[in-house]
């Protein structure tokens, strides 16, 4: 398999334990992607029972499509690391900060 190396920001916790890729706090997937134009959500979050049995593995930021956050730059995130959890019961980036005008 081929395989390409990209620098991006670690999810560094994540406070939503029924998602899948979801153990011990710290987030599995490969990549996830955060929303859409105005919502931080984590768009990769998925319910299951199960986990992810990748536990080396250490989620980066692959995309982000919040237009108004002030760490999207060309639709990618640069904030060092990121945060995932809740906001009024939204599964959120809690890193998401509005762009300073």
């Amino acid at each position: 398999m081929n395989k390409i190396t990209i620098e991006m920001p670690i999810v560094s916790k994540c406070e939503v334990d029924h998602c899948g890729y979801n153990l011990n706090q710290i987030c599995h997937a490969k990549a996830i992607t955060i929303g859409d134009n105005s919502n931080p959500g984590c768009d990769t979050f998925f319910l299951t029972e199960g986990h992810s049995k990748e536990t080396k593995r250490h989620a980066g930021v692959g995309a982000c499509k919040v237009n108004l956050c002030q760490y999207n730059k060309d639709f990618e995130c640069n904030a060092s690391t990121i945060n995932v959890g809740f906001t009024q019961n939204k599964i959120n980036c809690l890193t998401f900060e509005f762009e300073k005008i």
